[in-house]
């Protein structure tokens, strides 16, 4: 495939092979998350040409301005895309996907990628998606083929008869995406590459832990991680679904780091909960915008229980064998393992729940979602496979 490559000049040696441009496009937190092992397997192989766009949240200070991040990382940020209209409502959703859309063409133009790459299911991958589909551009996808809550599940599945090239995090994944009608030449079971990550950290003990956060964790104490996310088909009922969790951990009284829900509709009332019930005043819980993924996932696995309604317990909690207790609906349909108990907005319901997993203790460590190696299948398969022609519909 040619898209105006030239030659790169190396002293000494003329390559005769030009670079591959691979580009993801990246707009929060959680999809850094998902792809950052593939993203560190790429940069500087001889193959590729690695092409990171980053967007949304990503940029936002009240987000934890999390693309300093990718950079400390050593990801080098070629292009960003602010793109996230105020409101955190479908109004808003809709306009900022829009506003994505209309900007990425630039984007790929000027770098033009012979593959575009993007994860999961967010309203930013679905522009992203919609963007290299109009341009002919071919289409990878990480985390294709999963069942969940939400307008999530529709956007996922959208993707994946937009995508060329489908990573399946676990094996009944990879069979759905067949069932769909995709080519099974073009569908991967690779494993999710968030576990890559943990495979990789030095957990350390959780005194040392407890010492990153200096006064404000007690070793000596059980340690609960909260994260809920608004669910875009129910934001209107975000402010009381907070409040539920809240009154629950509240009853508890104990030590919880907690952290700020992702930017989608229904943010601000979840955010406007927080503040209407004082959380951030209560003195056993410390809220925090944005949290290292290394420092995150250290959290999960020495923390006691793990609330809220984050697809990080699911996967990496599964893998941990986290305690979780998972809140609401965001998550319906999603693989999970022992280490979950589903509950209902319900304070009772939640308290009983955490009392339960802080009872339990952790839980043998699930593999269902990869063995830490699908950075490195997806980046071997973006680098030496080919691609696939744009897809023509045949009937």
């Amino acid at each position: 495939m040619d898209r105006g490559h030239e030659s790169q000049q190396i002293p000494g040696r003329l390559l005769l092979m030009t670079a591959r441009k691979v580009c993801f496009v990246i707009t929060n937190r959680a999809s850094y998350g998902r792809v950052k092992s593939v993203l560190l397997a790429l940069q500087g192989h001889p193959n590729v040409e690695l092409i990171t766009i980053a967007a949304g949240a990503l940029l936002l200070g009240r987000y934890g301005e999390a693309v300093d991040y990718i950079k400390k990382d050593g990801i080098d940020v070629r292009a960003t895309i602010k793109m996230v209209v105020e409101g955190e409502d479908p109004l808003s959703m809709a306009k900022s996907t829009g506003l994505c859309l209309l900007e990425l063409p630039t984007i790929f133009d000027q770098f033009r990628p012979d593959i575009v790459v993007t994860a999961a299911d967010r309203y930013e991958t679905l522009a992203t998606a919609i963007a290299a589909t109009y341009m002919n551009i071919p289409l990878g996808h990480v985390l294709a083929g999963e069942v969940s809550g939400s307008i999530d599940n529709s956007v996922r599945h959208a993707i994946t008869k937009m995508a060329h090239l489908h990573f399946a995090p676990t094996k009944l994944s990879a069979e759905r995406i067949i069932r769909m009608g995709e080519d099974p030449q073009t569908v991967f079971f690779t494993g999710c590459p968030s576990i890559d990550l943990l495979t990789a950290i030095d957990f350390g003990t959780r005194e040392t832990l407890c010492n990153d956060f200096g006064n404000v964790v007690d070793p000596r104490k059980p340690l609960i991680v909260f994260m809920q996310h608004p669910v875009t088909t129910e934001y209107e009922q975000s402010n009381w679904q907070i409040k539920e969790s809240l009154k629950a951990l509240k009853e508890l009284c104990i030590q919880t780091i907690a952290v700020y829900p992702n930017v989608d509709a229904g943010a601000d009332l979840i955010i406007k909960g927080i503040r209407q019930m004082d959380a951030e005043a209560w003195p056993f819980m410390r809220w925090y915008k944005h949290l290292p993924l290394e420092t995150f996932y250290r959290l999960m696995r020495h923390c006691d229980a793990f609330v809220g309604n984050s697809s990080a317990g699911l996967r990496e909690g599964a893998y941990l064998g986290t305690p979780v207790v998972n809140i609401g609906t965001r998550q319906d349909g999603r693989e999970r393992g022992s280490n979950v108990i589903d509950v209902p907005y319900d304070s009772i319901r939640i308290k009983d729940a955490i009392l339960s997993q802080l009872e339990h203790g952790r839980y043998p460590q699930d593999l269902r979602y990869g063995d830490g190696k699908a950075g490195e299948r997806i980046a071997s398969i973006l680098a030496n496979n080919d691609i696939p022609k744009v897809k023509r519909m045949t009937y």
